[in-house]
């Protein structure tokens, strides 16, 4: 995600941006906002520097200075590259809006990719390809399943869930937002077919083909579960399994988006959209599926299977 990063392009700017960026490293937020604000006064147009300018407003507990500069970045990031909405959504200043926001989605991992395992399992003990794969293994010994025919694995990433569907599939496909994560994980050859898509657009194309889809923390950044589930529901053989994470919270709201950036669910709400979705419930556990600055990321492990067709007798 170069956007990002570029230089504003101008000398004088970037050397008060390196400044500002000295400051945050020793906490003093609100002087690199200050130092920010001054930079931006040079360069009023630099979208990557008002997104700078509403972190520092944010860690500094200046909110209605992160508001303030999230707006202005809102109005000049078209693209929604930089979460904008996402950010004022947090703080009530907006609605989310529905689905994924998929132009932040895919430039975070972009720039993600190239560290994303090394961060992730390394650093933050992230266990859900291996919770889910026990999960799906103990349905398929209950069932008496030998191996899937066609499997998905959605938001595939850098490939850690697929390693583990390798072995009990036929043929393993992986979709995901972010070309540089496909580039990841094309290297590995794990997959039998990549694509870079969007979710559900994609698995609306497919009708009754998958009798296996996983989604290891995927739904964490698409919100409400019905219209995912439907899709999932459209693409999937019947007898098919879907096994995925959310992260979850406590409350009686079905989803809030939270300061991550990422939704959390609501049990009784999931619950309740997987039966809505037509989907028999197998399996349903609260795990812990890594750490976020030290502390445990509550969430919650799901298998469901599509009924059999029953025909009249």
């Amino acid at each position: 995600m170069t956007k990002t990063f570029h230089s504003s392009g101008d000398l004088i700017a970037d050397r008060r941006v390196g400044y500002a960026k000295l400051l945050a490293e020793t906490a003093d937020y609100a002087a690199a906002a200050d130092v920010i604000s001054q930079a931006l006064e040079l360069v009023p147009h630099w979208t990557a520097g008002w997104d700078l300018l509403g972190t520092y407003h944010e860690k500094s507990g200046n909110l209605s200075g992160a508001i303030a500069a999230w707006r202005q970045l809102e109005a000049l990031d078209d693209d929604g590259v930089f979460g904008a909405r996402l950010k004022l959504a947090v703080h009530g200043a907006t609605a989310a809006g529905e689905g994924v926001a998929i132009s932040y989605v895919e430039a975070l991992f972009d720039q993600y990719a190239p560290k994303f395992e090394s961060a992730l399992v390394g650093r933050l003990g992230y266990q859900v390809p291996d919770l889910l794969d026990g999960l799906i293994n103990s349905v398929m010994v209950e069932s008496g399943t030998g191996r899937f025919q066609r499997a998905l694995d959605l938001g595939c990433g850098t490939g850690l869930m697929g390693q583990r569907l390798r072995d009990k599939v036929e043929y393993l496909e992986g979709i995901d937002l972010s070309a540089a994560m496909i580039a990841e994980t094309t290297r590995k050859r794990i997959y039998d077919r990549l694509e870079k898509a969007e979710l559900v657009q994609f698995l609306n194309s497919r009708s009754r083909e998958t009798d296996l889809v996983t989604a290891a923390d995927v739904f964490i950044y698409c919100g409400a579960l019905p219209s995912i589930l439907a899709a999932v529901v459209g693409a999937m053989r019947p007898g098919g399994l879907l096994a995925f994470s959310l992260e979850e919270h406590d409350g009686e709201e079905a989803v809030f988006l939270r300061p991550s950036l990422r939704y959390a669910h609501g049990l009784t709400a999931t619950r309740q959209a997987l039966i809505d979705a037509g989907l028999e419930v197998l399996r349903f556990e609260k795990a812990t599926l890594r750490h976020d600055r030290g502390a445990p990321i509550a969430g919650m492990l799901v298998v469901a299977r599509k009924p059999l067709d029953r025909s009249p007798t």
